[in-house]
């Protein structure tokens, strides 16, 4: 059980939770509370960055624009770009980062026959083993997030993983509420890694007893995760509420001729991402209905005839950078209205009890 609010390694993280209604927090009546939600989608996460760094060339002098933001969530690639947001990075250097590094983490193939087969060999051999090895993830992370613990971050976080050895989802959370005593303590890097521990691309990561993977499991479009968390924490109207939601590709999940004659595991080995994409449509509307459709802003990359795989670093850059371009010259304005007029009052976390003095 949690000792002064705190759970023992390896402890189902169920047995921390609240066992009444949380006590929600003040919230000034008169002041939005604005949410960015951030989808997974692996090196796809370049497009919500582009779309965020333009917001910041063009609306905020180039000052980081989470600092216009009450909360930030994040679910994979996105809980990677929420993090280095709260680590105080600017949009801008996360894109660059994505462009410029993205290539380390997931590297390309050659442009010729010789890589038309080592590709289809590494298609091949992905029904049987991992695809990629997490050394090259970690080190990236380390040197873009460095030894600062969670509890450090300036501004709120939450960030989704899937814990697999008491299977339960796992939601790290800055300590923007009294009851939050025991993320504050993790390591940014260890929770990037857990949040973005794709199956069947990464092993799981093993951590404090836990077995943890990607959090698009359960919530690829952390929208609802967001604005529960704001509505359950704080005193708040729920038309105060105000959601930019940013994907990393809407992509169609059509039923096939052989899934409707043959069925069978075979055929429908990709289910996965039909559960993923009606995860983020319910997500979305659900918000929409909850807080009135003006209030949730979403904007996702253009629908590709050819699926641009969660690691194919070339396509990203060369074909989302340019649409994340375009998505903020089309909405560019009204995000800024609703999101960017004035910057967020500064996040206050909750005291760490642990290590205040008498």
């Amino acid at each position: 059980m949690p000792i002064n609010g705190r759970l023992e390694p390896g402890e189902r993280r169920s047995a921390g939770a609240a066992p009444q209604r949380r006590v929600q927090q003040d919230w000034p009546p008169d002041r939005d509370f604005r949410i960015l939600a951030l989808d997974g989608g692996g090196i796809r996460g370049v497009f919500p960055a582009t779309v965020l760094a333009e917001l910041e060339r063009r609306y905020t002098a180039g000052v980081s624009v989470a600092d216009h933001f009450d909360l930030i969530a994040g679910t994979s690639t996105g809980g990677i770009l929420a993090l280095g947001l709260g680590a105080g990075h600017t949009a801008t250097y996360l894109r660059d980062l994505y462009v410029n590094r993205g290539a380390e983490v997931f590297p390309s193939l050659p442009d010729n026959f010789i890589g038309t087969l080592q590709g289809a060999w590494r298609n091949v051999t992905h029904y049987l083993r991992r695809r990629c090895d997490r050394a090259a993830l970690e080190r990236l992370l380390a040197d873009t997030l460095g030894h600062r613990l969670f509890g450090e971050s300036r501004t709120r976080l939450c960030i989704p993983a899937f814990e697999g050895r008491h299977s339960e989802v796992f939601v790290y959370k800055t300590p923007h509420h009294p009851d939050y005593k025991t993320d504050r303590h993790e390591r940014m890097v260890n929770i990037a890694l857990a949040t973005s521990a794709a199956p069947s691309y990464y092993r799981p990561l093993e951590q404090g007893g836990y077995l943890l993977l990607d959090g698009g499991v359960w919530v690829n479009n952390p929208t609802m995760l967001a604005v529960i968390e704001a509505l359950t924490c704080f005193h708040l109207d729920p038309a105060r509420v105000k959601v930019l939601s940013l994907g990393c590709g809407d992509d169609p999940y059509v039923v096939s001729p052989w899934q409707m004659g043959l069925g069978g595991l075979f055929f429908w080995k990709d289910a996965i991402f039909a559960a993923m994409r009606l995860q983020s449509l319910a997500a979305t509307n659900q918000a929409r209905l909850l807080l009135g459709p003006p209030s949730v802003v979403r904007i996702d990359a253009p629908t590709n005839e050819r699926k641009i795989a969660l690691d194919d670093w070339r396509r990203a850059v060369d074909e989302l950078v340019p649409a994340g371009v375009a998505a903020a010259d089309e909405n560019g304005d009204q995000i800024a209205a609703m999101f960017l007029r004035e910057p967020a009052a500064p996040y206050d976390p909750a005291p760490d009890e642990e290590n205040l003095t008498a």
